[in-house]
């Protein structure tokens, strides 16, 4: 976790934060963090980890923007 997350661009678009596996293990999510400051102002979105690509040692995704990360529905945590 806390892996920087990169667009095409090579502009930095966000950071895993976590890992969610279904429980029959049929699709994985990243729970991404983009914006905010020592935790303020942060939005926590998931997306697919099939989205995600590993080139160099650097964790993609394809045609992202920061701004399209950032609008994307907040994630929660279950109480």
């Amino acid at each position: 976790m806390g892996m920087d997350v990169y667009n095409d661009a090579n502009e930095k678009v966000g950071v895993i934060e976590d890992i969610i596996v279904t429980p029959d293990k049929a699709m994985s999510y990243a729970v991404v963090s983009t914006g905010g400051y020592l935790g303020m102002g942060k939005n926590d979105v998931v997306i697919p980890v099939n989205h995600f690509k590993i080139t160099n040692k650097r964790i993609l995704l394809p045609g992202a923007t920061k701004e399209a990360v950032k609008a994307m529905p907040p994630f929660k945590y279950a109480d």
